[in-house]
This record gives C-alpha cells, sequence and structure tokens, in this order.
C-alpha cells in the first residue's frame, strides 16, 4: 500500500432539497484496500458510491481520484473506475458478446484485445456456452454474472460493488469473494456495499459503516470488535440504534395467534 491515497474524500455534502443526505465526510482510500461500506437504508451509501462514479454531479466539497480532481474531469475518472450497481439496466435483446462489446468501446479498449477478453472472461464465469445467446434468456444470475465482467473488462484501477453478489449460486459467490481477494493483492482498490454483513466481514480489510450521513465507525474488523461485539451484525446493530429486531420478529409471530 502506498502513501498517496487513491481516492480522496474532503468535506462532502451532499443536499436533496432540503434533506442533508451526507454531512463533511471525509475519507483516505488507499490503493489495495477492501473498503466494507455499511449502513442502513437511507445512511447515505448510495449517494456516496453515485458520486464517486461520476453519476451525481452536484455535490459540496471535494473529491480527488488518482490525483484527478472529480468535479475538473468526471469522464476521465470514469476511465479508472470499474462498477458494479446493485439495480442496473441490461440491453437484454443483445447477447453477452455484443453487450460486452458495446461496453469495453466506451472504454476505449480496442479489438482484438477486447474479444478475447470478453471470451476468456464469459467462460471463465461459467458462461461460454451462452456468448452468442441473447440475454432475455438468461436468469437472474447469469445476467449478474455478465454484470460483473461489465465491472472489470477494462481491468480498472477501482472496483465499486453495491451488491454484487445479488442472484448468484453458491459457487459464483466463492469465485466473487476469491476474485476481490486477488484483485486487492494486485493493487486494485475495492469498495463493496452491501447488507451482507458475514461476506463484508470476511472480505473486507477496513469496514466504514455509514449512519444519517456520517461515518460513525471505520477499522478492520477485529478493531471494530474490541471497541464493541463480537460481530459486524452486532456492531452493525448496537451503533446504528437497531437492536430491536428480536422485539419486531416476536410481533410478526404473535400477529398469526
Amino acid at each position: 500500500m502506498t502513501d498517496q491515497p487513491i481516492i480522496r474524500i474532503n468535506k462532502l455534502n451532499k443536499f436533496y432539497d432540503q434533506k442533508q443526505v451526507l454531512k463533511n465526510l471525509s475519507l483516505d482510500i488507499y490503493p489495495g484496500q477492501v473498503i466494507g461500506y455499511i449502513g442502513p437504508n437511507g445512511a447515505g451509501k448510495s449517494t456516496t458510491v453515485k458520486i464517486l462514479t461520476g453519476l451525481i454531479p452536484e455535490f459540496i466539497g471535494e473529491v480527488i481520484i488518482d490525483g484527478i480532481n472529480l468535479a475538473d474531469d468526471p469522464q476521465q475518472i470514469k476511465k479508472l473506475i470499474g462498477y458494479v450497481p446493485e439495480n442496473a439496466e441490461i440491453y437484454d435483446v443483445l447477447t453477452p458478446m455484443e453487450y460486452l462489446d458495446f461496453i469495453g468501446k466506451l472504454y476505449d479498449m480496442q479489438e482484438p484485445v477486447l474479444a478475447n477478453r470478453i471470451v476468456k472472461l464469459l467462460t471463465a464465469f461459467g458462461l461460454g456456452a451462452n456468448i452468442n445467446d441473447r440475454m432475455d434468456t438468461f436468469s437472474k444470475g447469469m445476467r449478474q454474472k455478465v454484470l460483473l465482467i461489465a465491472g472489470i473488462i477494462n481491468n480498472p484501477k477501482i472496483l465499486i460493488l453495491d451488491e454484487p453478489l445479488s442472484g448468484l449460486d453458491a459457487n459464483a459467490v466463492i469465485m466473487v469473494k476469491e476474485l476481490i481477494v486477488r484483485l486487492s493483492k494486485e493493487g486494485k482498490t475495492i469498495f463493496y456495499c452491501s447488507h451482507m454483513m458475514d461476506v463484508v466481514e470476511k472480505v473486507s480489510d477496513r469496514i466504514l459503516l455509514i449512519n444519517k450521513g456520517e461515518i460513525i465507525a471505520d477499522g478492520t474488523f477485529e478493531s471494530l470488535k474490541q471497541n464493541h461485539s463480537d460481530t459486524l451484525e452486532q456492531i452493525f446493530s448496537k451503533l446504528t440504534g437497531r437492536q430491536e429486531a428480536g422485539m419486531e420478529t416476536d410481533a410478526i409471530i404473535n400477529a398469526f395467534d
């Protein structure tokens, strides 16, 4: 890990009308880190991700990515980032080959490098036999694999994953977790958003917990565990005030009496 952050966020604020969803967010993220970014619904996770990926251009504060000010050159920054959104629209009348060729060319990738990489990645993800099938016939898990490939097709320095395991079978989940570890060892920075606490706990070397637009915990799982509770779920519940899950479950069960 180098001394220079690849992502520097300084006093980031975001308002939707009168509602403030990010409050003076400041972070330094370094090459090779796997960041687990967690928080309850409405905490500001998606807004942070959309700002980093250039999808929300209006914000207050400073975001520097690989030495480039996001406000000055968002297009150059987009070339550095691979993004797998939680709810992505996919052109399902296309085949995986056609769709990924389109994505690769958006990154200015050239033939035959692009075509060769598409075939290798689809085969590695178990979709080698479906390269020329229209994706409107695909299951949710198959589509998710195509989206994951689209996120890494340009070999980005930074990979932003928002619930990337949605719809994947157990073997694919294991492969993606291993892929995250391998990419971080190669110096890639992974920004991983998920509600699956057990996965975040296992793959992240740094966990950020955001609540009501502010970072309320930042550290390794081991350091957070020493200060709070035994599992990431318990830490999450304690710090976000969500400790009434048992009472809510009792109320649901009692509704059938």
